[in-house]
């Protein structure tokens, strides 16, 4: 058949022509959307997508020295059906309800299922927000409903996400972790972190936010992050859980034994300046303690006894005293600028005459007080300058807020009297937070190096540690060595022959002062009212080679005579045994191999086969004789050879030896010369009630002792 040309061309450009006119109505249409249109259709887009909306990023958390999650972020959320959602039919709804008010109720155990029937159909093109459950719901909880029938395709379920803070470990050092603001409520500056490690530590916790775009993409919302938020870093603290529950039990006992208004514990790293416990307890209720108020930080409280060994390091350093000097102490009882000194002995006829040393064992406010009075009564700056060259007065910065700080005044004419000096050589008139008499006491272990307590090891990110934080050392000389050993010394007698022998431990030597204090009530003085006490006792162990320090301090005791020794001293003593058994407690890793230590498994006598045989799956070597081996055998360990495998012989009518067999081998052996057989223990046979070599009778029953 002939090609018609003119025919292929006029079909060639009728496609053409058709391809032409499609591609101009394109162009058309597009520049009529583009020119025409176009402002119309971008105020319509801009009705289908929400710019900038804030992306949350995740809050760090807050880890334990040994690696236990101590506070973490935990999402919760408000959901809600949108009954006003496009394309949601009343008979498409009605088709699913029945499974969808089941899964419901299964989920969120709020509603049973006829009742979620009732509620949502009732609902229906009522509102957009409609909430499936009045309370907050878990992540898991949330994706069951995101699945649930009708709702799994999102377009007519919306949520409102709220981030919760928990803590795995209860009230465990709650103050010092701290809390954090909801997110209706932030603090000053925008911050979310509200006390503790959490405010301190805000800026590396909070993370940076994000932005998203929301549009609406058939039907349902899709967000687009815009800008990645970055969540928080991780910080590890110091605390040790473990140590912290022992301090916490140990002083929560104490306070309920005594019905005290609050107390504080403190466990402190000697070397390193490591918190590894900080224990802060007030009474809510009778017998109940909780963690309001971290005192041992915050509280700037008179220090009492305590600070007698800050006023004779002084002296002993300013060489206007020696440990062996006399001082008269009377009958407890000292006129002094028109007041009356007592010691807490006075009602006993006091203690007479005793050394300088001894003013610090008995904890004799009249010793301590002589010494410096009479030696800085006309120079008390000089006094007040040693105080100042151990560090008392430096402000240390630690990590948690509302820390207080020492204030230890110098004399002037206006805010100096004649009592001044005496009764602030024994703690009175000075103000010291618990942690800086920690501090101090820890100088005094560490070789005279005081170092700043701190709470934070590091900060991690994605589980890589980014930075690390160090010992810093406050005054690397609190003193001279020769008035450091004084004040070593006086401190061990304390706890051996002074006023904390209810501290002293057969298992754990600690050194340490007590102290006893009345509670200013302010203007009112010390005795309106009634006389209220604070009982300290601070110290370090052990004493020989200090590892910890440790203070106790409990206010306002109402059980029983106010003792530091006899309340503060026992916490610190219970703390102390404790901590030291649990060092006692190695990883098998950890522990060094014995030179005594036999290296092969102990091994029971038997058959020579499966002995042999276990010996060599066992990769162990061992030595026997040479030339055939009876059927059993026992097995004798030579400390330098390892196994060694000896023959057991077996005669007819004659009562085996099973000494070192296992007790399965044994009870086969003699059971089938035709004893019956008692066993005691568990292990290899170490005796047997019938000698080997005896004459069987058969049906006697032959006793086996098993270890």
């Amino acid at each position: 058949m002939a090609i018609d040309k003119k025919t292929i061309l006029n079909k060639y450009m009728l496609v053409v022509g058709i391809v032409f006119a499609i591609a101009f109505c394109i162009l058309f249409f597009a520049a009529k959307t583009v020119f025409v249109e176009g402002s119309m259709w971008r105020k319509y887009a801009e009705t289908l997508k929400k710019e900038d909306i804030v992306v949350k990023p995740e809050r760090g958390n807050i880890y334990s020295s040994d690696g236990q999650l101590m506070a973490s972020s935990v999402p919760l959320y408000y959901v809600y059906m949108d009954m006003k959602a496009n394309g949601m039919k009343l008979d498409t709804l009605r088709a699913q309800i029945d499974s969808l008010s089941k899964v419901l109720s299964n989920v969120l155990k709020e509603r049973s299922a006829a009742d979620y029937r009732r509620y949502i159909l009732n609902n229906y093109g009522k509102t957009t927000m409609l909430p499936l459950c009045r309370s907050k719901i878990s992540y898991l909880q949330f994706k069951a409903v995101c699945k649930a029938p009708y709702l799994r395709f999102g377009w007519n379920l919306s949520c409102k996400r709220m981030v919760q803070r928990v803590k795995p470990f209860g009230s465990l050092a709650s103050r010092t972790i701290g809390d954090i603001y909801g997110d209706d409520q932030r603090g000053e500056g925008n911050r979310i972190g509200k006390n503790g490690l959490e405010l301190s530590f805000d800026s590396l916790l909070i993370g940076k936010v994000g932005k998203s775009t929301r549009m609406r993409v058939k039907g349902r919302w899709e967000n687009v992050n815009v800008i990645e938020p970055e969540n928080g870093l991780d910080i590890v603290s110091t605390i040790d859980v473990g140590l912290q529950d022992i301090a916490e039990k140990a002083l929560v006992d104490m306070l309920v034994q005594t019905d005290a208004q609050s107390g504080v514990a403190v466990l402190m790293e000697v070397k390193t300046g490591k918190v590894k416990a900080c224990v802060n307890m007030d009474r809510v209720d009778t017998g109940i303690y909780e963690e309001v108020k971290n005192r041992a930080v915050a509280d700037e409280g008179e220090p009492g006894s305590t600070f007698k060994v800050a006023s004779m390091m002084v002296a002993l350093e300013d060489g206007v005293a020696q440990p062996t000097d006399s001082v008269e102490t009377g009958n407890g009882l000292w006129p002094i600028y028109g007041s009356v000194m007592k010691d807490h002995n006075a009602n006993k006829g006091g203690y007479g005459t005793i050394t300088a040393a001894k003013a610090i064992w008995f904890s004799s406010n009249i010793g301590v007080s002589k010494i410096i009075n009479k030696n800085y009564h006309d120079n008390p700056g000089k006094f007040v300058d040693g105080l100042y060259r151990i560090g008392l007065n430096k402000v240390m910065n630690i990590e948690i807020p509302g820390a207080g700080k020492p204030k230890i005044r110098y004399p002037n004419k206006t805010n100096w009297s004649a009592t001044a000096l005496p009764w602030m050589s024994i703690g009175y008139e000075v103000n010291i937070p618990p942690i800086y008499t920690l501090a101090f006491f820890n100088a005094i272990a560490n070789d005279g190096k005081m170092i700043r307590p701190y709470f934070l090891e590091s900060v991690k990110k994605e589980g890589e540690t980014i930075a690390e934080f160090d010992t810093e050392t406050i005054n690397s000389s609190i003193c001279s060595d020769r008035v450091l050993k004084e004040i070593q010394k006086m401190l061990e007698c304390v706890v051996d022959s002074g006023t904390a022998k209810e501290v002293h431990s057969d298992f754990v030597k600690i050194a340490g002062k007590t102290g006893t204090a009345q509670i200013s009530q302010g203007a009112l003085g010390y005795t309106a009212g009634g006389k209220s006490h604070q009982v300290t006792f601070c110290g370090y162990f052990p004493s020989d080679k200090p590892a910890y320090t440790c203070i106790c301090q409990i206010r306002a005791p109402r059980i029983g005579y106010p003792s530091g020794g006899g309340m503060s001293g026992v916490v610190v003593k219970k703390i102390a045994e404790q901590t030291y058994a649990r060092a006692l407690f190695r990883k098998p890793d950890e522990i060094k191999v014995d030179s005594n230590m036999v290296n092969a498994p102990s091994i029971k006598g038997g058959l020579y086969k499966e002995v042999v045989s276990a010996l060599k799956k066992l990769n162990i070597g061992y030595a026997e004789s040479e030339g055939d081996h009876s059927e059993w055998t026992k097995v004798k360990f030579n400390k330098e050879d390892g196994p060694e495998l000896t023959d057991v012989k077996t005669v007819d009518r004659l009562v085996p030896n099973v000494i070192g067999m296992s007790a399965k081998d044994a009870v086969f052996l003699l059971e089938k010369s035709g004893l019956n057989v008692n066993i005691n223990g568990m292990g290899a046979v170490y005796k047997q009630s019938i000698q080997s070599g005896s004459i069987i009778n058969k049906g006697t029953t032959i006793s086996l002792s098993l270890k």
